[in-house]
This record gives C-alpha cells, sequence and structure tokens, in this order.
C-alpha cells in the first residue's frame, strides 16, 4: 500500500512539472565570462525558486546581492542546477523543470547577470510565464543578447 501511494504521488508531481531547455546568446561585451542566474520570481517581483545558475564557483554568487541574500534564507541545493559560466560572444544551452501550476499567473522568468569587475544587471532579462510569452525569443538588456526557450515533451 506504501509502495502505491509513493507511485501515485510521484506520478502526480512528474505531472506538474515539465522540463524546459533553453539557448542562451551573449552581447559581444568585453571582460571575464558571466555568471547568469535564472529564476522564478512570482506576481509580486519575489525570488521564489532558483531554476538554473551559470556559473561553478560559489564565491561568486555573492555579487547577485538580492538572490544570494534570498538563497541565504532558502538555503537552495545548487548543485544540480549549475553549469559553467559564459563568455562575451558565446552561446550555451541549459535546461530547467519548472512547476506548471504557476503558468499565467503572473509569474516570470529573469535571468540576473554579472561580470567580475563590471555591474551586476539584476533583470538583464525577463519572460513572462505565460503559454503565448514562454517560448518566444527574448532580448536582454546588458550581457545576454537574447534566449529561446522550448517546453521538453
Amino acid at each position: 500500500l506504501i509502495v502505491l501511494c509513493l507511485c501515485f504521488l510521484s506520478f502526480q508531481l512528474s505531472e506538474q512539472s515539465s522540463k524546459y531547455k533553453g539557448m542562451i546568446q551573449m552581447t559581444n561585451y568585453q571582460g571575464l565570462e558571466a555568471y547568469v542566474v535564472v529564476s522564478l520570481i512570482d506576481a509580486k517581483g519575489n525570488s521564489e525558486k532558483t531554476l538554473y545558475m551559470m556559473g561553478p564557483d560559489k564565491k561568486w554568487y555573492n555579487g547577485f546581492k538580492d538572490w544570494f541574500a534570498k538563497l541565504s534564507k532558502k538555503k537552495e541545493n545548487l548543485s544540480a542546477i549549475t553549469g559553467a559560466s559564459i563568455a562575451g560572444g558565446d552561446r550555451s544551452t541549459f535546461s530547467f523543470t519548472i512547476d506548471e501550476s504557476k503558468i499565467n499567473k503572473g509569474y516570470k522568468i529573469r535571468f540576473e547577470s554579472s561580470v567580475e569587475d563590471q555591474k551586476n544587471i539584476l533583470s538583464d532579462l525577463e519572460i513572462p510565464f505565460t503559454t503565448q510569452d514562454v517560448t518566444k525569443k527574448t532580448d536582454g538588456k546588458g550581457y545576454i543578447r537574447y534566449v529561446k526557450l522550448s517546453k521538453v515533451q
């Protein structure tokens, strides 16, 4: 009976979450490789969850002041959602899982970027988490030229 309940629960959890893959294209900025935080932002503008982190060295995470303050309180485990940082002009692919119950409810997917000895860009780009907008190509305002997401079936 316990095994049956666990199977049912895991099936329900997998039904509610979807996997997205993305491609990020950086501008041709000068400087070191960028760190990029991908976060789920609620309708009030609060960071709810870290979806992905481009940048493996934790000692630089404190450069993202707002995100880092919230991360310290939530004690998120980033080991499974961390990848390489990304250089100017380069592109990279990444993937993340997100709770589909958040779609069309005012949430956004925020990309915050930072380059050592340069400014941190809190909202380099934001993608409305709506059925209409989540898979559109979205232009960045700083180090990120654009991001394109697609839902993995």
